[in-house]
């Protein structure tokens, strides 16, 4: 064989072999866990991404509905079935830390910071636990407040929960709230300065809603509750009841949050409003109702099999084109600074309430040995208390059992 035809020949093998490779792609499969309201929309974003990088691998991208607020209870009991990225509540930071659960985030991180507000912002305050940052801010707005149907409202009627579910009652219809979640009750304990927080060891709350003395009392509250809940317009439901009271008319307003916005609006078009929450009546008084503001995060699993993309992915569906995505499917305002500027955003009802509901909020900090107590206690207040239990007791067992030290 000739030398040209030599080299052609080995020319022709090299290319072969080149194509042949090229053929061969690393495969990758993630798991994602995020909400309900947000499947469609991952799909998407997921979809968009194995596009992006289909000549780098093959990507397969598995996702799973868990709701961010319970996200550390079920990474905790059991590890193995954790995905490798997920949306979780800024309160769970510190668990996920202790817990080993969580990936520090190691590249870009001065890119974050920056883009979520800087190195003092309370974004990355969330996302963070002794000055390392383990997870990409993701919305600034988990925090509540009261949508309204102006059908049936008028301004004034807004303005206290007495005023709405009067309106409420002569319409037959309802004004929803959860109950069995401490995160909303907050509401009428913290408007009368009651407090329910992470003491320093971060391992237990110090909680004072059954306090005897001050200017209210715990029972004091717990009383005002029971007549709020004594009204027939009042409605304890939780977020998939309000998505499907709204739908089936039964509902006209209702405490929730931004990740309902797109929602709502779509059902109730040009009446559709939100403003901050309203004031309820303690003590013959009218007492400005409080609530939690907080952060979703995105995390990645520490002992996910495939570190390099799933950071790749918690990157990308936290970027500032896919803070905004997010913003116009679900209403929640972006952590992305540039993103949260954007006129769409400013002009949002959703995000103007929770702007005025902020003087008002607290940043969510607890331990999780509040929430099972504190479910238990809303539900008992939300049926009316019907085994007529003596209130300071029930106080004084929610206490104790948000008193405890976590595990």
């Amino acid at each position: 064989m000739s030398k040209i035809r030599l080299m052609a020949f080995l020319l022709f093998i090299s290319m072969l072999a080149g194509i042949c490779g090229c053929g061969r792609k690393e495969p990758v499969k993630l798991t994602v866990w995020g909400s309900q309201a947000s499947q469609e929309m991952l799909r998407e974003m997921a979809d968009e991404f194995i596009e992006l990088h289909a000549k780098e691998a093959k990507i397969e991208i598995v996702l799973r509905v868990e709701d961010e607020d319970t996200v550390a209870d079920n990474a905790v009991s059991n590890q193995e079935q954790l995905a490798d990225v997920f949306s979780f509540a800024g309160d769970q930071t510190m668990r996920l830390v202790n817990s080993g659960i969580l990936m520090p985030v190691e590249h870009g991180v001065d890119e974050i910071v920056e883009a979520s507000g800087g190195a003092d912002s309370a974004a990355i305050a969330a996302a963070s636990d002794d000055g390392v940052l383990y997870a990409y801010p993701l919305t600034a707005s988990n925090g509540y407040f009261m949508y309204y149907n102006a059908e049936y409202f008028t301004p004034s009627d807004v303005a206290s929960l007495d005023g709405m579910l009067r309106a409420a009652e002569r319409a037959g219809k309802s004004v929803s709230m959860d109950w069995t979640s401490g995160w909303y009750i907050y509401s009428f304990f913290g408007g009368a300065g009651m407090q329910i927080y992470l003491a320093e060891d971060e391992k237990h709350n110090i909680c004072d809603w059954n306090r005897m003395s001050g200017g209210c009392r715990g029972v004091d509250v717990a009383e005002a509750m029971l007549a709020v809940s004594a009204s027939d317009a009042f409605l304890n439901t939780n977020d998939e009841g309000f998505r499907n009271g709204i739908e089936s008319g039964e509902i006209i307003a209702g405490v929730n949050g931004p990740w309902n916005a797109e929602f709502v609006k779509t059902q109730w078009g040009e009446h559709y409003r939100a403003v901050k929450l309203p004031t309820y009546t303690l003590n013959g008084k009218q007492v400005q109702m409080a609530s939690f503001a907080g952060y979703k995060l995105v995390g990645v699993k520490s002992s996910t099999k495939e570190p390099e993309w799933a950071v790749k992915f918690a990157e990308y569906i936290t970027n500032e084109e896919n803070q905004l995505k997010r913003f116009r499917v679900t209403g929640e305002c972006p952590a992305n600074v540039k993103a949260a500027q954007a006129a769409e955003v400013q002009e949002s009802p959703a995000v103007a309430a929770l702007r005025d509901q902020a003087p008002y909020s607290v940043r969510q900090s607890i331990a999780s040995p509040f929430w099972t107590p504190a479910t238990i206690f809303g539900t008992v207040m939300a049926s009316g208390n019907p085994d007529g239990r003596d209130l300071q007791e029930l106080l004084d067992e929610l206490v104790d059992g948000a008193s405890q030290p976590e595990e």
